[in-house]
């Protein structure tokens, strides 16, 4: 089966509607969300019905941090996350808002973990930022392929049968297999914000039976997207930093 995998999609229409457009256009036959479909961007009432419709038409879909912090006052974030959750919050129905809150913080299929952040305790939200950080999540699953998101930046890892990582930025185009003797972490890039320095959204392919995974990125209307949240009264710095991906 090729799994078509998203996260932190963070509102962005446009750059969620690329990557849909080019996953169906590759063959993807199931869609897998690893979480924060809300904050940052200003269209959160149609990517939160998108998902939705995901779900209902057999996608998987686990929660994020901003997807909780609508339902929630303890999250802590910086001033202009904040900012957007709260207004985020007055434009989602109660069953959206219901939708985000019962989604499940992680999810297995086969060989294969959902997380958002990473699979050690999902619920702090602690970012997978070296080798160190992706070893104590994958030594927390049995899981041959764990998938997350979070850091909006693309990462491979694995460990050997002897604990031994490794660890490299995967190359978008390039299928890398994900091979038997070793267990992986694949963290995902951000469709609605990248943080790597190229504003091209960022999803993955991933084949479950030739265990492939292709990192993908794809140009979209960065300009209409950073208009929106202008336009909506946000601040302007989330706007600015699409245009930059960082």
């Amino acid at each position: 089966m090729l799994l078509a995998v998203f996260a932190d999609i963070h509102a962005n229409r446009q750059a969620f509607s690329a990557c849909l457009d080019l996953a169906r256009a590759r063959g993807a036959e199931r869609i897998i969300c690893l979480g924060d479909y809300v904050g940052y961007g200003a269209d959160p009432e149609w990517t939160v019905d998108v998902v939705m419709g995901l779900v209902d038409s057999g996608a998987m879909a686990v929660r994020g941090n901003h997807d909780n912090a609508v339902g929630t006052m303890t999250e802590t974030m910086n001033a202009e996350a904040q900012a957007a959750i709260e207004w985020t919050r007055g434009r989602l129905s109660a069953v959206q808002r219901r939708f985000l809150a019962e989604l499940p913080l992680t999810l297995q299929e086969d060989d294969r973990l959902y997380v958002h952040s990473e699979a050690g305790s999902p619920a702090k939200w602690r970012y997978v930022q070296n080798a160190s950080d992706a070893a104590r999540s994958i030594m927390a699953t049995a899981a041959h392929a764990t998938f997350c998101g979070h850091i909006h930046t693309p990462a491979l890892y694995s460990m050997s049968a002897v604990a031994k990582m490794t660890s490299f930025v995967p190359t978008s185009g390039v299928p890398v297999q994900l091979l038997g003797g070793r267990r992986w972490l694949a963290v995902l890039g951000s469709v609605g914000q990248p943080r790597d320095r190229n504003p091209a959204a960022s999803f993955a392919m991933f084949d479950t039976t030739s265990r492939e995974i292709t990192y993908c990125r794809v140009p979209y209307d960065v300009e209409a997207a950073s208009r929106r949240i202008r336009e909506n009264g946000l601040p302007f710095w989330l706007a600015d930093r699409l245009l930059v991906g960082r």
